[in-house]
């Protein structure tokens, strides 16, 4: 009978507790202030949020009570693959779930706008770009990207590694080519700092700790691979020309891509003259042995990928084949690598 009465009571705490916890669950979702009616809160919730971020943005600026009661919230209405990037006005008058559904539904009070910087682009072609799509005064980015603000390099210590006084712009080859989404109003500073952030997403802590086993720096790394983003037309042959440059590096032996001599030029020249191979520069890797002080382009993952894991070989010469299958024929000497232009041009014919 003790054994009755105590599983009863035991129940009727349950019961008790169930009811406060929901009365307190409830409690927790109503508004912070409901007689905050003309109050106006702009948040900002970036792309990719999740539901505990948006929750701590929102319990940040004062317009939820509880993180807790509105992570259960949006589990329990179907909210949290529903809810979208984008700047809102909320109130601190709103209940918990009436700001949710503002979310959910992407009643943004900034629209966003979506940009493509495609894989190769040099800094000033990525300037020009977000100009012509109204997102940035060319001159104001080119300047920032010549001397970054100090809130990027103090968060990329790594950047540091690219200061030298034969490199024009501090960034080249660190704003990484992608498609973005941005509010309208974004700054230049705003642009720079997303894209550099892609950049070191896309390296991660893998390839830090490859580079660091190659006795690579990032900057080194950046630089071969923006090379081969200008070399390679096919992304299967990026990993062997990675390795013929290597081996060329291993050995002393020039680099000699025409790449490096289109980026003194600014512009792309599909034959070179003997007169441009000649042109006076740190990065005419024809004159000069060894890296150019700094990437020529923005590398894409591909391009980045090969020159961490380059393909060995034992090619030290590559010439492309001037067919339509956007391919190189390689080399091991050079009797074999003057067959094969002989080859190439037999293909312009």
């Amino acid at each position: 009978m003790k054994a009755v009465k105590w599983f009863i009571v035991i129940i009727l705490i349950a019961v008790v507790a169930a009811v406060l916890l929901n009365s307190t669950y409830k409690t927790m979702l109503e508004p912070v202030d409901s007689s905050a009616t003309d109050s106006q809160v702009i948040v900002d919730i970036p792309v990719g949020s999740g539901t505990e971020t948006i929750a701590e943005i929102l319990f940040d600026n004062g317009l939820i009570k509880n993180t807790l009661a509105f992570r259960i919230m949006a589990r329990k209405n179907g909210y949290d693959h529903r809810f979208k990037a984008g700047r809102y006005i909320l109130s601190r008058a709103m209940s918990t779930e009436e700001q949710a559904e503002i979310i959910a539904s992407g009643e943004v009070y900034s629209e966003t706008v979506w940009f493509t910087i495609p894989e190769g682009f040099t800094v000033e072609e990525i300037a020009l770009r977000l100009e012509e799509n109204g997102l940035v005064n060319n001159n104001r980015f080119l300047s920032l990207v010549k001397d970054p603000p100090p809130g990027i390099m103090e968060k990329y210590p790594l950047l540091a590694e690219a200061a030298s006084p034969d490199i024009e712009y501090l960034l080249e080859g660190y704003l990484f080519p992608d498609t973005y989404e941005v509010y309208r109003e974004a700054g230049e500073e705003d642009i720079i700092r997303l894209m550099v952030e892609r950049l070191f997403q896309v390296i991660g802590e893998e390839g830090l700790n490859r580079a660091a086993e190659m006795n690579r720096s990032i900057h080194e790394i950046l630089t071969i691979a923006s090379i081969v983003e200008r070399e390679a037309r096919v992304d299967h042959e990026r990993p062997l020309i990675a390795g013929v440059f290597y081996n060329r590096l291993q050995i002393g032996q020039r680099l000699e891509s025409c790449a490096t001599i289109q980026y003194i030029l600014g512009e792309y020249k599909e034959f070179l003259s003997y007169h441009d191979l000649e042109t006076p520069s740190p990065y005419n890797t024809y004159q000069n042995a060894g890296l150019p002080p700094g990437p020529i382009a923005a590398a894409g993952a591909s391009s980045i990928n090969a020159a961490l894991n380059p393909e060995q070989s034992n090619y030290y010469y590559f010439n492309y084949k001037y067919d339509e299958s956007g391919e190189h024929y390689f080399s091991r000497t050079l009797q074999e690598h003057n067959q094969n232009v002989a080859r190439a041009e037999a293909n312009l014919q």
